[in-house]
């Protein structure tokens, strides 16, 4: 598959030829699904917690004798019928992760990756590289070829005065090759994809 190849510095445009293997496929939305599901649940706290009658602050002593009351017979004032008593089978704190196999993480990753270059959202570039920590200059570059919006995943590293230079651009972002996720790829606006990136990627994903 044929992509369009670019160079921040110098300008020059050209064509990059991506392994049809992980960047060819007919992209199917049960198995993105399948994939982001699986990475918003490892996400998820879990923290909720509702207190149960063992744990209220009221007394635990009988509220009122068995017996000759004309009312029904009660234990503490914190059971759950009362108001501000304890929650029956409330949620406790837990982890909402569940399993996926690896083959469907991959073929995921690889789904999500042919759905940007059939949209031709996906972009090649030489390098994401830079000689200044200066958000000034990066975003002159990226706005000189209309980029606004992109995820950007780079090979085995990210260069340090790449990543500080687009910390302060709030529609940017930047991964390691290693790092590349469906979910973040899919809410991407365009995915741009260094050449070292590309290698790590199918190493990765073969």
């Amino acid at each position: 598959m044929q992509v369009k190849l670019i160079d921040l510095e110098t300008g020059d445009d050209g064509s990059y030829e991506l392994p049809d293997e992980i960047f060819g496929l007919t992209p199917r939305g049960d198995i993105l699904h399948r994939v982001v599901r699986w990475q918003r649940a490892r996400r998820q706290q879990g923290t909720h917690k509702a207190k149960t009658r063992s744990e209220g602050s009221y007394s635990g002593r009988k509220i009122w004798r068995q017996k000759k009351t004309g009312q029904a017979r009660h234990g503490d004032r914190n059971a759950p019928l009362f108001r501000k008593g304890g929650v029956y089978a409330g949620p406790v704190p837990r982890s909402h992760a569940h399993k996926l196999p690896k083959r469907i993480r991959r073929l995921g990753l690889k789904h999500a990756l042919s759905d940007k270059a059939r949209e031709k959202r996906l972009h090649v570039l030489n390098k994401a590289t830079s000689d200044t920590p200066k958000t000034a200059y990066l975003n002159k570059l990226l706005r000189r070829r209309g980029i606004h919006s992109a995820l950007i995943i780079d090979g085995d590293a990210v260069d340090e005065n790449f990543a500080r230079a687009s910390r302060n651009l709030p529609n940017m972002h930047i991964l390691p090759a290693a790092g590349a996720n469906v979910y973040d790829i899919m809410r991407s606006r365009r995915l741009l994809i260094t050449k070292r990136g590309v290698e790590c990627l199918a190493e990765r994903l073969k």
